[in-house]
């Protein structure tokens, strides 16, 4: 059975970081996303494209969208198509005459989807950036590290993906359901430093409480606590400890072996002393055999694990959360249905492979297909 987006056709306009993501994301709903790509990979383009998961479940056209000819062709799929996604700075699609005023003057039901860094306006707007710098201006990277020490970068998870992509997800999804009632398009202003932003909704709730210091490393859930934290083991490997509730510390100490007044666990003045009993008590130990011991208990203990380790943890390797396509280990696609079910990932097209069948279903024949070839508008 078809994905619950099976219907729904996405133009993203090739991009890198949220853009390509985001597309995926819908891609593995079900929806018919055509990537325009460009007619040359971009420097930034490491991973061969066939073997980048980022570019499953698409159709793959290559055009010159600087062209009056290029532009014409992406205008026509915009016509036919429900989301138009793009991630460049601010007016560059206008600039190409690919702007939401001319979308829509082709198909007023379009949702214009963009996804930047700082948003369409505002002082920084024009501005380049990456994803550290989103994440250091929203205030997220400033609470990441121990104290007394340079702010942790995260990897790009937090703006690129779960501030930037997943927000024009959602974005692209609402405005999609609004349009089942109005019957039109609307733009979706997606800003990695919003969606950035929003992801700290507890941390600013608990700060606006007084319960927590604007610092990096001293609360709860930043690695203060003894009982939420990481673990050396014996053999050099990790353990994540999550024991917040008093029952779950309990736990904790009973599988630890060690002798802990459970009342101490909210006890701030002695919690130097608690984390050294438990960290002298996971180096006794490996990684593995700690998993072992607390292994179906609610101690929220969990072995911090590789990315090359994570696809065969047991758990995970029993619900499919990672898959094999073609020697290509790569995420699987969510969240899950119970009816509509997406196909499974297969390889990524082949960099514009679709570009005749797709301007043939607009309506170029072959003579008008030759010419844009011998143009050099499309590969």
């Amino acid at each position: 059975m078809p994905g619950p987006l099976n219907g729904i056709t996405v133009v993203e306009l090739a991009g890198l970081g949220p853009g390509p993501w985001a597309g995926t994301v819908l891609a593995d709903l079900g929806a018919e996303v055509v990537r325009v790509e460009r007619l040359r990979p971009s420097p930034l383009e490491w991973v061969p494209h066939q073997r980048d998961p980022l570019n499953r479940g698409r159709r793959s056209v290559a055009i010159d969208v600087k062209s009056e000819e290029g532009r014409e062709a992406v205008l026509r799929m915009v016509e036919r198509a429900d989301v138009l996604l793009e991630g460049f700075r601010p007016g560059v699609t206008e600039r190409l005459g690919l702007g939401p005023d001319v979308c829509h003057g082709r198909n007023p039901g379009l949702v214009y989807a963009r996804v930047t860094g700082w948003g369409q306006e505002g002082p920084l707007a024009d501005t380049a950036g990456h994803d550290i710098d989103y994440i250091a201006v929203a205030g997220a990277l400033g609470s990441i590290g121990r104290p007394g020490e340079a702010p942790v970068a995260p990897v790009n998870y937090l703006g690129d993906y779960a501030g930037g992509g997943m927000l024009v997800v959602v974005g692209i999804l609402a405005a999609l359901v609004e349009r089942s009632a109005s019957g039109m398009g609307q733009v979706v202003d997606a800003a990695m430093v919003d969606g950035v932003a929003l992801i700290q909704l507890l941390t600013y709730s608990l700060l606006g409480a007084g319960l927590w210091r604007d610092e990096r490393g001293v609360n709860m859930l930043d690695g203060a606590a003894p009982f939420y934290d990481t673990y050396e083991c014996s053999d050099g490997e990790y353990v994540a400890v999550g024991a917040l509730e008093p029952q779950f510390f309990a736990e904790l100490v009973a599988g630890l072996g060690i002798d802990v007044d459970p009342a101490a666990q909210l006890d701030t003045s002695g919690w130097d002393g608690l984390r050294a009993t438990i960290a002298a008590a996971f180096r006794s130990r490996s990684r593995d055999e700690w998993a072992e011991v607390f292994a179906g208990t609610d101690a929220c203990v969990a072995p911090v694990l590789s990315l090359g380790e994570a696809p065969r943890h047991p758990h995970l390797a029993e619900r499919g959360t990672y898959v094999e396509v073609d020697g290509v280990v790569q995420p699987a696609p969510a969240p899950r249905f119970s009816r509509s079910v997406p196909p499974d990932p297969v390889t990524p097209p082949m960099r514009g492979v679709d570009t005749v069948d797709v301007l043939g279903e607009l309506g170029y024949d072959e003579a008008a297909i030759a010419a844009l070839r011998e143009g050099g508008v499309i590969v």
